[in-house]
């Protein structure tokens, strides 16, 4: 594990992760909810992040290539919006695939990627500095739900937040409203949000895309558990789960859940969870969204919808929010 704070040539890590004993805490609560779910975020370690990788290159998941050409097709476009040497900031940046897109037209004062498992993005972070020896690259780990600063100052210059990957379609709609005016605090009057936004579509693209024939989802959906176990001193044993995606019509979302295939007893942090067969542990939303309800949306949390990019099959959305 890197230094609290390391700067290697254009590089600088922070490393701000989360006492485990908050993410004890707030597993165990999920845990003992009438409906057993766990937060998303903690998909995340240094394997899960690896799975989702792999997720993003499968033929059925068409989330990622589609926004990814959107990208190319229009980085000249959104750099426009975004102005020049703004100071770029990726919550959840995972392994900075989607912005390299974008930085040759950007060209931002620095960029700043902030995700929770330090030491993926680390390695990101270096890997990054050495393919943009240009690039003031100030990566943070940190969970971004939380309050979080830099310990180091950054470059002056207009805060824009480049947010892909329809990630906020994790959140149920009353918390994205709530995470969109928190952004909205930390770019200011004159800043801006980059965010890509997957749209409603047909059951059978939807279905396809979170139960893939290799199985590559549902091993990143079990992997949570090795998580919990590590995080939550936990012994979640994956065999005695299975993977279940579908969507929810009514709420308009893909829902993953765990399912126990037997009755069983988990220890979590000292703490015995009951399960009966059949029962489902949520792991996972993903809310689907018309243009016209993300606008909506956003102007919730002060946002003003500038401009909206779209594929030829309508199938994904990249928006660029101002302060209104």
């Amino acid at each position: 594990m890197p230094a609290t704070v390391q700067k290697l040539n254009n590089v600088v890590f922070e490393d701000q992760q989360p006492d485990h004993s908050e993410s004890r805490a707030e597993l165990l609560a999920g845990l003992q909810l009438p409906q057993k779910k766990i937060n998303p975020k903690y998909f995340y370690d240094a394997r899960g992040s690896e799975l989702f990788e792999q997720i993003t290159e499968l033929q059925e998941y068409y989330p990622t290539r589609t926004e990814m050409d959107i990208l190319k097709s229009c980085a000249n476009e959104i750099a426009a919006y975004c102005g020049s040497d703004c100071v770029l900031i990726e919550p959840g940046s995972g392994s900075s695939e989607k912005v390299r897109l974008l930085l040759d037209s950007i060209k931002p004062a620095a960029y700043v990627p902030v995700d929770i498992s330090a030491d993926f993005l680390y390695e990101s972070a270096l890997r990054l500095g050495r393919e943009f020896p240009w690039l003031n690259v100030h990566a943070i780990c940190a969970d971004f739900a939380d309050q979080w600063q830099a310990r180091t100052e950054l470059p002056e210059g207009r805060r824009v937040v480049f947010y892909p990957g329809s990630t906020i379609g994790n959140m149920e709609p009353r918390d994205a409203a709530a995470f969109l005016a928190k952004l909205r605090q930390w770019i200011g009057s004159d800043g801006g949000v980059v965010v890509g936004v997957d749209l409603h579509k047909s059951e059978q693209v939807l279905n396809a895309a979170y139960n893939d024939a290799g199985g590559v989802t549902a091993q990143f959906n079990l992997n949570i558990l090795n998580s919990v176990n590590r995080l939550a001193d936990a012994d979640f044993c994956g065999m005695n789960f299975s993977h279940r995606a579908f969507y929810n019509r009514d709420l308009k979302r893909i829902e993953m859940h765990l399912v126990s295939r037997q009755p069983q007893t988990v220890k979590v942090n000292g703490s015995s969870i009951q399960f009966d067969e059949g029962e489902t542990l949520h792991t996972e939303n993903s809310y689907k969204y018309s243009v016209q309800d993300f606008e909506a949306l956003s102007a919730t949390a002060g946002f003003t919808l500038q401009k909206s990019w779209l594929d030829a099959n309508k199938l994904f959305s990249v928006h660029y929010l101002s302060a209104a």
